[in-house]
């Protein structure tokens, strides 16, 4: 069959294609084999309970008792939290203390039942939801601009992006009549950007970040085109926590008269307080004329429960272009802020509850401590010869080996019960740090877990494990398409029943 396709070319050619065909036949045989070996090794991680409690693929006969159903789940949740509670985690839970927690549900069980769409019915949701805005757009700069900034709440970082990129698509449609719009983005930026890319039909400009790792201004201007409807900047970058030069960045959107975002989702609420307690940190939010929107994470180092964020924007006019509203429909007006229609107004209520009660001092003495712990990791870890940082970040600790395979190390921390993030181009991994790593003895023990990792795996260098030949052959396969048919497999494997 191939080779009537072929028949076209000169026979040495096509011979010479043919083989090549084969021979990834071969490859992609070999890379299936090993990528079903992988996930059977993978899937005793994530589906822990199969052997421990019952699996329910349909729904019981009768239904289990509610003594037994909590009995399950504190079961579950004891063994789940003895992996966070002490620091052991890159992220993931950025409070955790148990009285905040506690607070947090307390405050939830009295708003279980609130859903912002019924606004009629539930107005306090309007009240939380305004209050969490206009508090978010103080820290971020909205007391020094003539301009009114406003904005939502969503449900989390990746939403508040997908939401500004549709925002920009449409007013570029709108005002300027483009049908081929086009975003520049670093290639640091968060993958939610290029998962807007997809989802709107907005076509995805990478462009390189430097040495530093921040993104490459004149790159950025080269870019620029027609269609090109919002520039982007980290502040900080997920991979690296070094924040982009959003001044130069946003100044030549302005001057072009496109839109800017700055995704603060991660830093937020750190990096002003960090300014304030005297850290160099260059601008990044309303101060700067040029940016137009910003995304900002209630849910990380706001310390609300998870599943809330604030997309802000420069202007109403702006914002507009997000709503949705349906004047036409049989049942009746219809109109939404977000993607959701219904929401969980308990998790607004929490999210209220949790920035009213820390206040400006709370997040200081947040800050305080949560750099005050990285500063120490980061020298403990220069003091490392093996190992190098990359970056220059406050919080969001990176960092690789010279002649190590830094995903080695990374399974070697696995096996001390550190949670840390593996990352790519360049291999590498990272520790965001938290008020978890800010408790007495945590950073000391992660050092000298780092020190004895990196020992083991000098000395026996051929050692896999299971989760290091993941990331390494995720790196290593020049085809993208068949790293995310493994990604594709992973996902099948969460949504299997056992």
């Amino acid at each position: 069959m191939m080779t009537r396709y072929l028949s076209w070319l000169p026979q040495r050619a096509a011979s010479k294609i043919f083989r090549s065909i084969t021979r990834l036949g071969f490859v992609q045989k070999a890379i299936d084999k090993e990528m079903n070996r992988m996930m059977a090794d993978l899937e005793n991680t994530v589906k822990p309970y199969g052997d421990k409690f019952q699996a329910f693929s349909r729904l019981p006969a009768a239904g289990v008792s509610r003594e037994s159903i909590l009995a399950i789940m504190n079961r579950i949740n004891d063994q789940e939290t003895a992996k966070w509670k002490n620091g052991f985690v890159s992220g993931a839970v950025y409070h955790g203390d148990a009285a905040h927690i506690d607070f947090l549900n307390r405050v939830y069980s009295i708003n279980s039942q609130s859903n912002p769409l019924h606004s009629d019915i539930w107005p306090s949701a309007a009240k939380y939801e305004s209050e969490i805005v206009s508090m978010t757009a103080g820290m971020l700069g909205a007391d020094r601009t003539a301009d009114e900034i406003c904005g939502v709440v969503s449900s989390g970082g990746t939403e508040s992006i997908l939401l500004a990129m549709k925002t920009y698509r449409d007013r570029a449609r709108e005002e300027k009549r483009i049908t081929h719009p086009e975003m520049i983005a670093p290639v640091t930026a968060h993958a939610a950007f290029d998962k807007a890319a997809q989802y709107f039909n907005i076509k995805m400009v990478h462009i390189p970040v430097g040495q530093d790792l921040r993104a490459d201004v004149a790159a950025a201007q080269q870019a620029i085109t027609k269609n090109t409807v919002v520039m982007i900047g980290s502040a900080p970058s997920f991979p690296h926590g070094v924040v982009d030069p959003i001044a130069e960045l946003s100044e030549i959107a302005r001057k072009k008269g496109i839109g800017f975002h700055t995704d603060a989702c991660l830093g937020a609420f750190v990096l002003p307080w960090a300014e304030r307690l005297g850290y160099d940190v260059p601008a990044f939010d309303f101060r700067l004329p040029g940016v137009t929107s910003i995304s900002a994470d209630t849910h990380k180092y706001g310390y609300a429960a998870k599943g809330t964020s604030v997309i802000l924007y420069r202007g109403q006019a702006l914002r507009h272009y997000q709503y949705f509203t349906a004047t036409d429909w049989p049942g009746g007006l219809y109109f939404s802020p977000s993607f959701a229609g219904s929401r969980p107004g308990a998790l607004s209520a929490a999210c209220w509850a949790a920035m009213v009660s820390l206040g400006e001092t709370g997040y200081l003495e947040a800050a305080r401590r949560i750099l005050s712990t990285a500063a120490q990791i980061k020298e403990g870890i220069k003091r490392i010869s093996d190992l190098h940082l990359l970056g220059d970040s406050l919080w969001v600790i990176a960092f690789s080996a010279r002649d190590l395979n830094i995903y080695q190390v990374m399974e070697k921390m696995g096996q001390k019960g550190w949670s840390l993030n593996g990352l790519h181009r360049p291999a590498c991994i990272h520790l965001c740090v938290t008020l978890r790593h800010a408790q007495p003895g945590v950073a000391e023990r992660f050092l000298a877990d780092l020190q004895g990792a990196v020992e083991q795996v000098k000395a026996h260098p051929r050692e896999k494990g299971q989760t290091a030949p993941v990331y390494g052959m995720a790196a290593a396969i020049p085809f993208r398409g068949l790293v995310g048919d493994m990604l594709r497999r992973y996902i099948d494997l969460l949504y299997r029943v056992k």
